[in-house]
């Protein structure tokens, strides 16, 4: 009997798509198997951009990662809700992160910088949109966005979701994803721009909850708002509360780490 053929997979081309030119480390390693030499040395790169993330962010404080477009103009509303939003964040003691981008980031960042406050950009690699916004006390850049994702989400005890896109829309669910798995603690989940985010909330209640795919008691780690002084205050009762933050002085640096 003849034994079945196996497949194999074409070897990966490297193609601009439109204006997006992609580099070439992503598009290997989206794009199947690999020799085996070549992705050990794909795991070490992405090991080292993990080290570096937690030296530079190893002294940021308790954070609060705030989401949203790149794309809203420093005239639009939600980017002065933002801003007026990172800095009730700044004055409750929290430091403000976000991906470190133009529009809704900058908006963050910069209102906690006004404020006095620390303002941090986790940012990433990309042809389009992604320069680093001029509000950061700290910036760290990353080749890939699940790395990136897991720094947004390491230092922070709440979490922002102002509008945006797919990747605002996936960050806010996979922190809601990680919340309802145990993953991580029971940190708030606040949504601001309530025009912007009915719709969705409505969609979760009436679709989702009540399909029976997720419970109801999940919509409770929600709180929509257009305030950013409700917001801030929501935060910093969970904080002090639930996961007993307070007021202390920082800790100490070790130059040999490579810490600032």
């Amino acid at each position: 009997m003849t034994p079945p053929r196996e497949l194999k997979p074409p070897p990966p081309s490297i193609e601009p798509r439109g204006d997006l030119v992609r580099t070439r480390g992503e598009e290997l390693y989206l794009a199947g198997p690999q020799s085996r030499l070549a992705e050990f040395a794909w795991v070490l790169r992405v090991a080292w951009q993990f080290i570096n993330g937690f030296r530079i962010l190893h002294f940021v404080g308790p954070c609060v990662t705030v989401f949203g477009s790149a794309r809203f103009p420093e005239d639009h509303r939600y980017y002065d809700l933002a801003r007026r939003l990172g800095g009730e964040l700044a004055r409750t003691g929290f430091t403000v992160m976000t991906g470190g981008g133009p529009g809704i980031m900058e908006a963050a960042n910069r209102g906690a910088r006004e404020a006095g406050g620390r303002s941090i950009g986790c940012n990433i690699e990309l042809p389009l949109e992604q320069h680093p916004n001029p509000y950061l006390d700290k910036m760290v850049l990353f080749r890939h966005f699940f790395v990136r994702k897991v720094m947004l989400v390491k230092y922070s005890y709440a979490f922002v979701g102002m509008p945006g896109g797919f990747g605002t829309i996936d960050e806010v669910f996979e922190a809601a994803t990680l919340i309802q798995t145990g993953k991580i603690k029971n940190f708030p989940i606040v949504l601001m721009g309530s025009d912007y985010w009915s719709p969705m909330v409505s969609f979760m209640r009436e679709s989702l909850a009540g399909m029976g795919t997720i419970d109801k008691a999940d919509l409770d780690r929600i709180t929509v708002t257009d305030d950013p002084a409700a917001a801030a205050a929501c935060i910093r009762d969970a904080a002090i509360r639930q996961f007993g933050l307070s007021y202390r002085r920082e800790r100490r640096r070790y130059w040999f780490f490579g810490e600032r």
